[in-house]
């Protein structure tokens, strides 16, 4: 599983990106989290406000940080 955290450095971002990584953790799922900062590759997938997370190449969440438990559905859902 691919999982990209989308973001400019903000520090919704790197919440998103460490809840990220945690939560993959503590399921014990096999994924790689990156982050992707770079504004044009940012909007390539649409994404208008950050942070925003693919999975899969699926732009799963936009503009927002979602709580623990709709993170690990959309992980589980998309893997």
């Amino acid at each position: 599983m691919k999982i990209k955290v989308l973001g400019t450095g903000c520090s919704k971002c790197g919440t998103l990106e460490q809840l990220t990584i945690d939560t993959v953790k503590e399921i014990g799922i096999e994924a790689t989290v990156e982050k992707e900062q770079d504004i044009m590759k940012i909007m390539e997938y649409g994404v208008l406000q950050t942070p925003g997370l693919v999975i899969n190449d699926k732009v799963v969440i936009n503009g927002r940080i979602p709580s623990k438990k709709e993170l690990i559905e959309l992980i589980t859902k998309n893997q």
